[in-house]
């Protein structure tokens, strides 16, 4: 007889320990009902409740149904119940009621279909649609739990179908759930099992759920942040077309994308949004290969290497066909071995053999529709271009450096733990880190939180004795760890500020009005690469004698546009190179200026780079050439590019025609002795007696020249004076001063 009472469930939920027996019948067989006596049920049935479920062991959810030839105490279930339940008849089992839950809808079926009798040489067609239909009515409001297998009769065949995936209305997390009740609006998803000899046709139902584990992406919560827009486009290229099912496609036409490529600075989340997209699909684990793995010192051995990543691809269209799982082949560093055929001398050809390998596998004459090939690389240049032409690497997205929006989303991914565990200050505002950290990368962003957590981690540490206890509670990371971190951790791609700032080691001062109305319309000229839409690149060169200023008034504007991407390139960085390693150097500073919004690069003393020598004269005519091209060059769409060139030699660059390709020229000029007047009263050295025989005798002087008298006066006639003078304790000597400049007679020149 049945024991009831009552569990830690529902009021009213039974509980019973039931002797297991057959189903009355073969036909109640196929209902996947339980049955038991009208009294039993009577005893399970739970108010409120439209239908009597019960938990049968541990195993699944049944409905129960009574029956007249079942005695009470007794349960019966059909074979492949009980086999699933692990009894046999007269056996004891545990039956429970069973309260659903609210939102217990199943919005996802996928059932995998066998028949009755096992393997067998029979073939059978079936239609998913029809099917579906059928079988949303015959187990309407029956609980469902993953693993589960049912039998049923279609069309005078019997079949079992197997509970491969469940999955509930509104669910947004990738984990397939337990069990769930189907109703007329669950999406029903069919596979064969395989050998069965049983082919699905016409499958239209969510075929998107069977490619993706999740109905929905939430970027943040797979740690992505900064790439909604390169996340959709490679959806709609990549996978569209795979979210519908195959015969939608074929009438269509076309074939699916079976390669993509992610280009773009390093540490800005390529590998992470491959590894995130093979994690977001369903079937096969995908397959991450870093390029120089494949490589292999035994002849053949590496085009074998190459052929085994498309094997099980190969074996399993060749089985299923269209019903294949999709198989993801991520290649990082695919540079290291799909270099442009040709290339490379080194006398094996291994590397031209890889490439012909790969494209033979991607779009040969047996290529395969059921891969898609991720390939990742910083230097899309070096790439075989017959690898990134449609059918192969077709979809090719660029992994920028994110803007503050961007930024602040991967912020707030990399502090959530800590905020949510109270370690994070409340005066941090991510708002204004993000706004700060202009140019930075996903990777640098990602430093910059390691390096404030070592700050905060650093004050509760004793270097006096490191076994003292610490306490947990007090760390906290603060914005001034943040700000520090911000110093420690500088961009890849940032503004050269340390470099600025030594080309203007004096600092700036009024020098008069000529020099100020230059400097107010180079601003202007910066102002209207910020806004302009029509002047995505705007040139101006600044020429003048040697010493007058030039490097400084540039690095000025440089600084204080607040472009995130400022870079001077300069002879004196690359003393000893060659001249095509110099003008590899100058295209790279371009090429990264690209990668930024806004960017000021200068060239500073062009003559320089040019390697001019009057006497010839003598110029490097590749870097000449260079120049030019870059200096027309319009930068990418988006993206908008200042360069401010410097020059003593203005006549060379206007016999090159190098002039010709800057917008605007400004001449900056020698200081007249009004000019010298106001930097001495700056620099607050000579008595108000003597500043005016003083500005006298520097007129028609370079301010650099200027700055040097005033040191080398400064020094005393006997040295150790400069102290005093600059403290403002003691004044320069008129007489001194004109006895320097009257020896410095070359500085007149």
């Amino acid at each position: 007889m049945a024991r009831f009472g009552h569990g830690s469930g529902p009021p009213a939920a039974a509980v019973a320990s039931m002797i297991v027996t057959s189903t009355p019948s073969q036909e109640l067989a196929l209902t996947n009902f339980a049955y038991c006596s009208p009294a039993d049920l009577r005893r399970f049935a739970v108010s409120g409740s439209k239908h009597v479920l019960a938990m049968v062991g541990d195993s699944f959810v049944l409905t129960l149904r009574a029956h007249d030839a079942v005695v009470d105490g007794r349960i019966a279930l059909n074979a492949i119940q009980r086999r699933h339940a692990k009894v046999s008849a007269g056996d004891s089992v545990s039956v429970s009621s069973f309260v659903p839950p609210d939102d217990f809808k199943l919005a996802l079926l996928t059932l995998e279909l066998e028949f009755v009798k096992g393997k067998s040489n029979r073939t059978e067609e079936l239609d998913a649609v029809v099917l579906a239909q059928q079988l949303r009515k015959r187990f309407l409001d029956q609980v469902m739990t993953t693993g589960q297998r049912v039998s049923f009769e279609f069309y005078g065949t019997n079949y079992i179908f197997t509970v491969n995936q469940a999955m509930l209305e509104g669910q947004e997390t990738s984990r397939p759930m337990e069990r769930g009740m189907i109703s007329m609006d669950t999406y029903i998803i069919f596979e064969a099992s395989q050998n069965s000899g049983i082919k699905i046709v016409n499958q239209r139902e969510a075929a998107s759920s069977k490619l993706f584990k999740q109905k929905e992406f939430n970027l943040e919560k797979l740690g992505i942040g900064g790439l909604s827009a390169e996340f959709a486009d490679i959806f709609r290229r990549a996978f569209a077309s795979r979210v519908f099912p195959p015969h939608v496609v074929n009438k269509l036409g076309i074939k699916h994308v079976k390669g993509m490529l992610l280009y773009g600075p390093p540490g800005t989340g390529k590998t992470l949004m491959a590894r995130q997209i093979g994690k977001l699909l369903n079937g096969k684990e995908p397959k991450i290969v870093n390029g120089p793995e494949v490589l292999s010192k035994f002849v053949g051995e590496t085009e074998k290497n190459v052929r085994d990543l498309f094997a099980d691809a190969e074996n399993d269209q060749r089985t299923r066909g269209d019903q294949s799982d999709l198989h993801v082949i991520i290649f990082d560093e695919i540079d290291a071995i799909c270099k442009s055929r040709g290339s490379t001398r080194d006398g094996t050809g291994v590397h031209d053999s890889i490439v012909n390998q790969l494209l033979t596998k991607i779009d040969g004459v047996e290529s395969l529709n059921n891969v898609l090939l991720i390939g990742m690389t910083n230097r899309k240049d070096l790439l075989d271009e017959a690898l990134l032409r449609p059918g192969r690497l077709e979809v090719h997205v660029e992994i920028n450096l994110p803007d503050e929006n961007g930024r602040l989303q991967i912020l707030q991914i990399h502090t959530n733990k800590m905020k949510e565990n109270s370690f994070l200050a409340p005066d941090v505002s991510l708002q204004e880190l993000a706004a700060r950290t202009k140019n930075y990368s996903g990777a640098e962003l990602e430093g910059v939180v390691k390096s404030a957590v070592s700050f905060a981690l650093n004050r509760q540490i004793s270097m006096d004795d490191l076994t003292k206890p610490l306490d947990e509670e007090s760390i906290k990371v603060t914005m001034d760890d943040f700000l520090h971190a911000l110093h420690e951790i500088v961009p890849a791609f940032g503004a050269s500020t340390d470099d600025l700032e030594r080309c203007r080691l004096n600092g700036i001062v009024d020098c008069g009005e000529r020099h100020k109305h230059i400097y107010q319309r180079a601003m202007l000229l910066v102002e209207q690469v910020k806004v302009s839409k029509g002047s995505p690149l705007l040139t101006c060169l600044l020429e003048g004698p040697a010493g007058s200023g030039k490097t400084a008034m540039a690095a000025t504007v440089g600084i204080d546009s607040d472009f995130p991407y400022v870079k001077i390139i300069s002879a004196e960085t690359m003393i000893g190179l060659s001249e095509s390693s110099k003008n590899a150097q100058i295209v790279k500073v371009f090429e990264d200026a690209y990668k930024s919004q806004l960017s000021i690069i200068i060239l500073d003393d062009i003559e320089r780079l040019l390697e001019y020598v009057a006497i010839g004269p003598r110029f490097s005519n590749l870097i000449s050439q260079t120049l030019m091209v870059l200096l027309k060059r319009l930068p990418p769409k988006g993206k908008n590019l200042m360069v401010i060139g410097t020059t003593s030699e203005v006549g060379f660059l206007e016999s090159l025609g190098i002039c010709d390709a800057f917008s605007v020229t400004y001449h900056v000029p020698k200081l007249h002795k009004e000019d010298a007047k106001k930097v001495l009263k700056h620099l607050d050295v000579f008595t108000d007696y003597d500043i005016d025989s003083a500005a006298e005798a520097l007129d028609d002087m370079p301010i650099k020249k200027l700055y040097m008298l005033v040191e080398m006066a400064a020094q005393g006639s006997t040295g150790g004076s400069a102290e005093a003078i600059y403290s403002g304790k003691e004044k320069i000597n008129l007489n001194h001063f004109f006895d320097i400049l009257g020896d410095v007679v070359s500085l007149r020149v």
